[in-house]
């Protein structure tokens, strides 16, 4: 009995010290962008104040609005808004498959128990779970 007593302490003390570490890294990470915004305030502080940067800037947007409105023309021709079109029915299409892909994957692996599979090409290939921490909105979960 102690052993297992021993296994339980041991797993909650992990637990512990990964929140600990988990709560650390998230300090860390709201700590250095916080000084990044300042140092990239600081940045652009200093860039608008140069009256040659800022010649250069306005000379810039007024290119930027030329081309825009190239592109805006070209975009309207009707073979580009087929290709256009297309793209982004692509696009879906991919996206359907490989939210699929990752339904089947995680069936597969929960079944098998294993964490790869080989291809129609032989090639085996790893399934990776990944896994970000999202801050939860106000009025969410409560």
């Amino acid at each position: 009995m102690d052993t297992q007593d021993d296994t339980q302490q041991n797993s909650v003390q992990v637990l512990t010290d990964l929140e600990s570490m988990i709560k650390t890294a998230i300090g860390q990470i709201d700590s250095k962008k916080a000084e990044l915004n300042k140092l990239n305030e600081m940045t652009t502080s200093f860039l608008e104040q140069d009256s040659t940067y800022q010649e250069h800037e306005k000379a810039a947007k007024d290119a930027a609005k030329i081309k825009n409105k190239t592109k805006s023309e070209l975009l309207k021709q009707p073979s580009v808004a087929q290709t256009i079109a297309k793209a982004k029915e692509l696009k879906a299409e991919l996206k359907e498959t490989q939210d699929g892909l990752s339904d089947y994957l995680r069936e597969f692996q929960r079944m098998s128990g294993s964490n790869e599979i080989t291809d129609d090409n032989g090639d085996v290939r790893d399934i990776v779970y990944t896994a970000k921490l999202v801050k939860r909105s106000a009025g969410k979960f409560k």
